[in-house]
């Protein structure tokens, strides 16, 4: 089994995975436990982490278990959300951007894949804009809901739905991966394969890093 797991760590096609999760912990501890457990498995697969930077709730507890297996851990925030996320000591590096577009673009271009553990608007806001950006063709990463204890049910309830109603294709619902379990998820991510109705045109991570540096700058 040992050998089998170094196996499964060295064939990961990730580098680094963008986690979005909520500021708070969530009312059950299965939630927490899912995000100290993704951690533990991104850690295991030698993947590093990218998310939004808090030092509470669910961001923590996740970038903590990932700072503590010795990978790599880069917050991205905005500065005027610094005092409110931030609380006691911060882990990895902790990279300022001047506003919510910059961090969502500069946490995009940093990842091979995404994952939403439980959260709220905030979660939702940035899982919707990058299965958006897949739907475009803006990149063909995989998107991920970890799914603990049927928290994103209603959601894929409402996409399927959608789908239904003729309002997302069945291609762009392919865009979603769900699974209760943290292995199972990664396991998902790794076989996913794109599928596109199109492409947009002249979009690109270069636009919107481009976008990023420029309004930096000023």
């Amino acid at each position: 089994m040992e050998i089998q797991r170094q196996q499964l760590m060295k064939s990961s096609r990730f580098k680094r995975v963008c986690v979005f999760c909520g500021s708070s912990p969530g009312k059950k501890t299965s939630y927490q436990l899912a995000a100290i457990q993704l951690g533990k498995e991104l850690v295991e697969r030698n993947i590093d982490l990218v998310y939004g930077g808090g030092s509470v709730g669910l961001m923590g507890l996740v970038s903590q278990a990932v700072y503590d297996g010795g990978r790599h851990v880069l917050g991205v925030i905005p500065r005027t959300l610094m005092p409110r996320e931030i609380i006691g000591e911060t882990v990895g590096e902790v990279r300022p951007v001047s506003g919510m577009h910059q961090r969502k673009a500069e946490m995009a271009r940093q990842a091979d894949a995404f994952i939403a553990l439980p959260g709220g608007y905030g979660t939702l806001e940035e899982l919707l804009e990058v299965i958006t950006w897949a739907q475009l063709g803006i990149h063909d990463k995989p998107v991920g809901l970890l799914n603990v204890e049927g928290y994103y049910n209603s959601l894929l309830s409402f996409i399927d739905k959608a789908v239904d109603e003729g309002f997302i294709t069945p291609a762009a619902r392919h865009i979603i991966i769900s699974a209760q379990a943290a292995h199972e998820l990664i396991r998902k991510l790794e076989e996913y394969v794109p599928k596109h109705d199109g492409v947009a045109s002249k979009l690109s991570w270069e636009m919107e890093q481009l976008e990023f540096e420029s309004e930096n700058a000023c």
